[in-house]
């Protein structure tokens, strides 16, 4: 039987966003290029959802900075969420 110290497990691969998240306090600079994850956790809507949203028009377009690199400006999104909650009021 092996004992505690030989039973380690190996953590699974990750990729690089979850080895480096965004913080959050990134919405906070307008100018900041935000993360879907991040984009995601300050508006409360899934991945799927933003992406629908940004193709119906109802979400701020995001910035393209590669054929793989997607960001959105913390200034659109933070606009966006006020003017939800205008919206609901």
């Amino acid at each position: 039987m092996p004992t505690t110290a030989q039973r380690t497990t190996k953590a699974p691969p990750t990729r690089g966003a979850a080895l480096n998240p965004q913080p959050l306090h990134a919405a906070q600079i307008a100018d900041a290029l935000l993360k879907k994850p991040t984009v995601s956790a300050v508006t409360g809507l899934s991945g799927s959802t933003i992406d629908r949203k940004t193709a119906a028009g109802e979400f701020p377009q995001p910035v393209r900075l590669g054929s793989r690199c997607t960001r959105w400006r913390a200034g659109d999104v933070t606009a966006w969420l006020a003017a939800q909650v205008a919206a609901a009021k």
